[in-house]
């Protein structure tokens, strides 16, 4: 019954919002919608639901892993703060906003988790927005800019996680679709910009400035440890990014169709070759490595190694477990009856089924609180449709990748979003002071962005 899938999903985007462990309460939430379907409790849970969230674990738990350990590596050793530091003092108080929302992008495109740089970043948009005297709840919103939106989605080659799930549906790696990568982060950052410089005049012909400087951060940023020079601390970022296209586009030979073949008799679970995941396997461990022997005398000064290393790891299975459940949840929904309909709904949508793709993204995006999660759900219901049509008709499935990875970035930032209640509470602001700029820059603009490209993208038969 459509009813149970609503009254599930809603008590899903209760709980999310009131800030309750979706790890615990995703199964509660799918058996609740079995329920009104007649499907036995147990079987539901430990047939349907634990084995979708167990396969998501096999599939990406390596590049949550990685990913956040290479987060708190940059962090822990200054190299994220040096770059950080770098851009601020380059473009200066009088391009605040700017240099902000460059520098949140720069370590979220080199593979720096989002809630690091919201840490790594927040020091010098204080100090820069306090030197130019600018408002400070307009900050959450300009790192929300350059973090969660188009570094997170668009741009080809991003090493994070919602430019990497696609690959597992459609086939396709994490340089997919450039062209329209491309205009959708160019339009999304000039939009943005935009938006957040006529926020700015508006609040400063109010009489609004800065206020009380923020006394939870400290003027020097440095702990008597010798920085990490920029051109060094850059290293990492870009070394992940090089390996990961070079596996990716100059050496695919690497991959060889023989490969799973000649695993001399293992039990492989995988039928294709996951290029786009071993990849970025190999070039975050690069990253990791060089990022610890760049920051030898960092790490040995502090003694802070252990505590990165062990961080990192911990931190990953709270993100993994968290998005596999809500993986789980959507494969009970989309095993009830009352989903075909819904999903005959969506995929009735007249014209391309980029719009209905998108639609679908963004809604599961919304309600769970989760671009990866939302995502995820969306492409394991109807991800095989969407392939299918796109063959029909002669849609790349690069285009599918993506949109799906950008509509991610879209419904995802509402109010209950973990990322945003985190990025709020780092900038000592709250949703009624600031949440109007996150919601248009990392929700409402790229949303309409992303459908405004789909229409110039079939119009003009891209």
């Amino acid at each position: 019954m459509v009813i149970g899938i609503i009254l599930s999903l809603a008590l899903l985007t209760y709980i999310a919002y009131k800030g309750y462990s979706v790890i615990l309460f995703a199964p509660v939430c799918a058996m609740v919608a079995a329920l009104t379907d007649g499907y036995h409790l147990m079987p539901a849970y430990t047939e349907v639901f634990m084995v979708r969230a167990v396969i998501y674990v096999k599939n990406f738990f390596p590049v949550f892993l990685l990913g956040a350990v290479f987060g708190k590596v940059m962090e822990d050793s200054g190299a994220a703060r040096s770059v950080a530091r770098f851009i601020a003092d380059k473009l200066g108080p009088e391009r605040a906003i700017v240099a902000i929302v460059l520098a949140a992008a720069v370590l979220t495109y080199g593979g720096v988790s989002l809630f690091v740089v919201a840490f790594a970043v927040y020091p010098f948009a204080n100090s820069l927005f306090q030197a130019a005297d600018l408002p400070r709840r307009l900050i959450p919103g300009t790192i929300a800019l350059g973090a969660f939106t188009f570094t997170m989605t668009a741009i080809p080659g991003t090493p994070q996680i919602q430019n990497i799930i696609p690959t597992r549906y459609f086939g396709t790696d994490s340089f997919a679709a450039p062209g329209f990568g491309i205009c959708g982060a160019l339009g999304m950052f000039v939009l943005g910009v935009l938006w957040l410089e006529h926020r700015k005049r508006k609040m400063l012909a109010a009489g609004e400035r800065h206020g009380e400087p923020d006394t939870r951060v400290s003027i020097n940023f440095n702990d008597g440890v010798p920085e990490i020079p920029p051109a060094f601390a850059a290293m990492p970022l870009l070394l992940v990014l090089a390996i990961n296209f070079t596996l990716t586009k100059m050496i695919p030979q690497w991959w060889d169709v023989q490969i799973l073949s000649i695993a001399k008799g293992l039990p492989l679970a995988a039928t294709a070759i996951p290029t786009a995941n071993w990849a970025l396997i190999i070039a975050l461990v690069c990253g990791i490595v060089f990022a610890v022997i760049l920051a030898g005398k960092q790490f040995k000064a502090r003694g802070n190694l252990q505590a990165a290393l062990n961080a990192g790891a911990i931190g990953s299975l709270l993100a993994i477990m968290n998005t596999a459940s809500e993986v789980g949840y959507g494969n009970v929904v989309s095993s009830l009856s009352g989903f075909a309909s819904v999903k005959d709904a969506l995929l009735s949508i007249p014209g391309t089924p980029l719009i209905s793709e998108a639609l679908a993204v963004n809604l599961l995006a919304g309600l769970t609180g989760s671009a990866s999660g939302g995502m995820s759900i969306a492409l394991e219901a109807m991800g095989a449709h969407y392939l299918a049509l796109a063959n029909q008709i002669g849609l790349s499935p690069e285009l599918l990748h993506r949109v799906a990875s950008m509509s991610s970035g879209g419904f995802d930032t509402m109010p209950h979003n973990g990322a945003v209640i985190t990025l709020l509470a780092i900038c000592g602001m709250n949703h009624k002071k600031s949440y109007p700029d996150i919601g248009m820059t990392s929700l409402v603009l790229p949303f309409a962005w992303s459908f405004c490209l789909i229409a110039i993208w079939t119009i003009l038969g891209l």
